[in-house]
C-alpha cells in the first residue's frame, strides 16, 4: 500500500448569499430558529453559475492554492518568447501527472459526459480517467477511497477529487426540513502517491451501503430533494457511530489517537449528537456549516480546505473523515497526513 499526500485543496462558492433572517421571514419562522436547529447563519444560491463551472472554479482555486499556476513559474526577466516556452513547459508538468479525476455530485443534471470529462477538457488536461459518482452525502469518502486504490494500484500517480452541489435548483423552497439547511458549493482535493516518506502512513477505510432504508433522502432528477428529518437523524446519530467505531477497530486505534474528525456538514445538532455518542468534545469534530451551509458532496473536502488554512492540519495528524446520506450511504477514512 502506497503512502498517500493531500497537495492542495481548493473551494469555489457562488457570490449570492442567504442569511438566515431572509429565510425566516420567507417562511414565517420566529427570529433564531434557524440558528437554534441547524447551527447555521448563512448559506450560499447560485444564480447563473452552472454545476459544472463550479467545479471547475474549485479545481482552478486549488491548482492556485498550491502554486501551480504556470505563469508564477515564470522568471519575469526572460524575454517574451522564453515566458512563452516555459509557460508550455510548466503548465505541462503540472499536470502531467493527473491520472484520474473523479467528480461526486448529487444534484447534477449532467450525465454524458460527466462534469470530471468537462474539467479535463476545460483545463486540457491530458487523457485520463474520467468518472462521476453518486453516493450521496457520502460520495467525496467513495471518491478519495477509489483514488486511493487506483493509486496503489500503480496506474495513477495523481488523482483530482472534486465534491460539487447546486442545492438551490432542487429544493422545495418551502420546505423547512431541506431550504434552511441546503446551500451550493464545490470543494476540489489533489492527492498523489507521497515518495518522500519512508515509513508506513495510515490509511484504512470502512464504506457501507444499506438500502433497506434508502426512501428517508431521495432526490429524483425533475423533481425536489425529499428528507424526512426524523428518520434521517436516527440514522445520522446511529450508524456513523458505528461505522467510526469500526474504523478504529480496523485500524487499532482510540478516539484520543485521532486530532480531529471531519464529517460531512449536515446539520450542527447532528454533528454534536455524533460527538457526544462517541464521547468526545465538540471541537474535536470539526464543523464550518455554521458560514457555509449544507453543501452535500462539496461539505468535507470545503472542510479540509479550510482546516489547512487556518494550519490545523500538520503531518502526522491522524484524522478521520466521515460521510453519511442517501443510499444509505456510510464511509469512513481514517487518514495520516
Amino acid at each position: 500500500m502506497n503512502n498517500l499526500k493531500i497537495i492542495a485543496n481548493g473551494i469555489y462558492f457562488p457570490t449570492k448569499q442567504v442569511k438566515n433572517e431572509e429565510l425566516e421571514n420567507k417562511l414565517n419562522l420566529e427570529k433564531g430558529y434557524i440558528e437554534k436547529r441547524t447551527g447555521i447563519k448563512n448559506r450560499y444560491y447560485a444564480v447563473e453559475e452552472k454545476i459544472e463551472d463550479m467545479a471547475l472554479k474549485a479545481t482552478k482555486n486549488l491548482f492556485e492554492k498550491e502554486k501551480m499556476n504556470p505563469k508564477e513559474k515564470i522568471n519575469q526577466k526572460e524575454t517574451n518568447e522564453n515566458e512563452t516556452i516555459k509557460n508550455d513547459i510548466a503548465k505541462e508538468q503540472e499536470t502531467k501527472d493527473i491520472g484520474l479525476i473523479i467528480t461526486a455530485t448529487t444534484s447534477t443534471d449532467i450525465l454524458m459526459p460527466g462534469i470530471s470529462n468537462y474539467i479535463q477538457k476545460s483545463l486540457n488536461l491530458k487523457p485520463c480517467i474520467c468518472l462521476d459518482i453518486l453516493a450521496g452525502c457520502s460520495g467525496y469518502i467513495n471518491s478519495f477511497d477509489i483514488a486511493k486504490m487506483y493509486i496503489d494500484s500503480g496506474n495513477v500517480k495523481r488523482a483530482l477529487i472534486v465534491g460539487v452541489d447546486r442545492l438551490s435548483q432542487v429544493i422545495d423552497k418551502e420546505d423547512i426540513g431541506t431550504a434552511v439547511v441546503l446551500s451550493d458549493g464545490a470543494g476540489a482535493t489533489l492527492i498523489e502517491k507521497d515518495e518522500e516518506t519512508n515509513k508506513q502512513k495510515l490509511y484504512i477505510s470502512n464504506i457501507q451501503a444499506d438500502g433497506n432504508n434508502n426512501d428517508i433522502l431521495t432526490y429524483k432528477h425533475g423533481k425536489k430533494i425529499y428528507m424526512n428529518g426524523k428518520e434521517v437523524y436516527k440514522y445520522a446519530v446511529t450508524k456513523t457511530v458505528q461505522n467510526v467505531k469500526e474504523l478504529l477497530d480496523k485500524a487499532n486505534l482510540k478516539l484520543e489517537d485521532i486530532k480531529y474528525i471531519v464529517p460531512h456538514q449536515s446539520n450542527l445538532k447532528i454533528m454534536k449528537a455524533i460527538a457526544s455518542r462517541l464521547h468526545i468534545e465538540i471541537e474535536k469534530m470539526y464543523t464550518n456549516i455554521e458560514t457555509r451551509g449544507n453543501t452535500f458532496c462539496a461539505s468535507i473536502p470545503i472542510a479540509l480546505y479550510d482546516m489547512q488554512e487556518k494550519g490545523m492540519l500538520n503531518p502526522g495528524d491522524k484524522i478521520i473523515l466521515l460521510g453519511y446520506g442517501g443510499g444509505l450511504n456510510t464511509g469512513s477514512i481514517l487518514l495520516e497526513i
